[in-house]
């Protein structure tokens, strides 16, 4: 390493600053007295860019073997500047481009980017802890839990939320409320884990109520009650559906034999339009064409939310020709009167009542009937593949033929309705 003085005071003296050049690199080194009456040794450092600062060292040794370290490197960065490759260039430009609004330095990011890495250990982490960082600091309002959920099923009903809805996610939320007076903010996965095990609850029940769960803390995100959503976290439970069970001809004309004057056409809607429950209770008498011959199920009365058109079979038209002079709802009473209602006709017919038996029973034999998943799934609400895969061969061509012919023995009279009760005397 070379090193040289700038001029000379005395023979066989040197005087300062010296220049230390081990390669092509000159570094400065100055040796100045304090104020205190110290020597200090100064070494011009340029390795920032052109702005020069002075790296201060106890002693000439340390001093000079730092000025050679520097000079070293800064030959080393002068011919990785020198070789770069075109599309290294490219690279650095673009990057100079997009730190340009930050104010930021290649240098500086650079720099910062390779510290959180030796913490964090690779940008997939470090992306993550700069999410969880910004979501921490951002503002909060202080919203406790049992306010949120007032506020929450507020603005559902104000926006025409469906009264089925409705029943369900209150008693559910306000259960949640009782149990937790957090601020919305300070609510963990661990407090909802925790609190959804401590209920015991089956698959299906657990799933509905991690999904209302969601639904409500979504809400509190969106308006920065939340700094995130807990129910991310919450453990999923796989629910098995089972098999589908589907009623035979023979069950079918029971029930319905069996229902009240009210109950049967909920019965009759599912089973030969296949209609869900939740839209038949949603469902108008006006939605029926008989004339015309189909049923329009409303956008705002799916539970898809698309509007579809069901074709009316013959013998269901046959069913529902006693209610042609009705208005309304077609169920006109409380959830609780239904379950009610369908207790009895199972009581009545001797028949077990199946799961959406009503509505599995129609895929079923109308897909049989057809061989057609594309227009059954039209007129279900379900997707071609859902239909293929769940109700494919479920029954044969001669049963679906029985299950649309299952008709009243009775010709069809129009019943003076809405009075039931004169209709059962």
């Amino acid at each position: 390493m070379k090193v040289t003085a700038s001029r000379k005071t005395k023979q066989g003296e040197t005087d300062w600053p010296r220049k230390v050049q081990p390669g092509r690199s000159i570094v400065t080194v100055y040796r100045r007295k304090t104020p205190s009456g110290n020597i200090a040794f100064l070494v011009a450092n340029y390795a920032d860019g052109e702005h020069r600062r002075l790296d201060a060292y106890p002693n000439e040794a340390e001093a000079l073997a730092a000025a050679g370290k520097l000079a070293k490197r800064l030959d080393a960065r002068d011919y990785v500047a020198a070789s770069m490759t075109r599309a290294q260039a490219i690279e650095y430009a673009d990057a100079v481009k997009s730190l340009e609004p930050f104010a930021v330095t290649v240098r500086d990011a650079t720099s910062a980017v390779a510290l959180c890495l030796k913490a964090i250990g690779d940008l997939a982490n470090l992306h993550a802890a700069v999410k969880f960082y910004r979501e921490r600091h951002k503002q909060v309002v202080k919203k406790p839990v049992p306010e949120l959920v007032t506020e929450f099923l507020a603005l559902k009903e104000s926006r025409g939320a469906s009264l089925r809805y409705l029943k369900d996610l209150g008693p559910r939320l306000s259960r949640f409320a009782d149990a937790c007076h957090k601020e919305a903010g300070n609510v963990t996965t661990a407090d909802i884990q925790d609190w959804l095990d401590g209920m015991k609850l089956g698959p299906q029940n657990y799933r509905n109520y991690r999904t209302v769960l969601n639904t409500l803390f979504q809400h509190a995100v969106a308006r920065s009650y939340c700094f995130d959503n807990p129910i991310e976290g919450v453990e999923r439970v796989k629910v098995d559906s089972g098999e589908i069970e589907i009623f035979t001809p023979a069950e079918i004309a029971k029930l319905l034999a069996s229902a009240s004057p009210e109950f049967l056409p909920f019965v009759a809607l599912g089973a030969f339009a296949g209609l869900r429950s939740a839209e038949i209770e949603r469902l108008e008498w006006q939605d029926i064409d008989l004339a015309g011959g189909f049923i329009t199920v409303g956008a705002g009365k799916a539970k898809t939310r698309s509007r579809r058109i069901i074709p009316i079979q013959p013998n269901l038209a046959q069913w529902l020709i006693p209610y042609a002079c009705q208005s309304g709802l077609i169920w006109k009473r409380t959830n609780n009167d239904l379950q009610d209602a369908r207790a009895a006709c199972v009581k009545a017919s001797g028949v077990k009542w199946k799961d959406n038996g009503c509505r599995h029973s129609y895929i079923s034999y109308r897909l049989a009937d057809t061989q057609n998943a594309a227009q059954v799934s039209l007129e279900a609400g379900n997707s071609p593949g859902v239909v293929f895969k769940h109700y494919r061969e479920l029954v044969k061509p001669d049963a679906a033929k029985s299950w649309f012919a299952v008709a009243p023995e009775q010709p069809a009279k129009i019943l003076p309705m809405p009075d039931f009760a004169a209709a059962n005397a």
